[in-house]
């Protein structure tokens, strides 16, 4: 499962898909839906929010405002809670700058071959920056990181 902290903007298309569909995993195991992945670390940002529902939802319409933006067709009633004042002010989730920096660095390794496009773009932009739901705060790669 990987919870992109960088903004939908930056993810080329397979990064985009593949984020929206654990984000929607991420959702089941919130609403306690499924049995799998409930002990996922990358669930624990969003565990520790005072509304993990909420949350997860402003993320998901996140990517889903890209999506849109893009052309793709991602179903918005799949999230829970709809775009709405509750999920927009919904309190930021702190990311640190190196989580970001880990993170962006993946993402160039994953899109040098597949996506050369958005590998070129990446470059052109030269510095990551968060999902909108996420702040950023300085420090090293998050604890629940499983990446190496």
């Amino acid at each position: 499962m990987r919870l992109w902290s960088l903004h939908p903007s930056l993810l080329d298309r397979q990064a985009l898909t593949a984020c929206w569909r654990e984000g929607l995993l991420a959702q089941a195991v919130l609403l306690d839906r499924t049995k799998g992945y409930t002990k996922h670390p990358q669930l624990d940002r969003f565990r520790v929010h005072p509304e993990p529902v909420v949350a997860i939802a402003a993320y998901l319409h996140g990517i889903r405002d890209e999506a849109t933006r893009r052309g793709y067709r991602y179903d918005a009633s799949r999230v829970h809670l709809p775009d709405d004042e509750r999920t927009r002010g919904v309190t930021p989730i702190h990311v640190t700058s190196g989580q970001l920096d880990l993170e962006w660095r993946h993402l160039l390794h994953k899109t040098v071959e597949r996506s050369p496009d958005q590998y070129r773009e990446l470059l052109r932009v030269g510095r990551p920056f968060p999902h909108p739901l996420l702040v950023v705060v300085p420090g090293g790669v998050e604890p629940w990181e499983r990446a190496s």
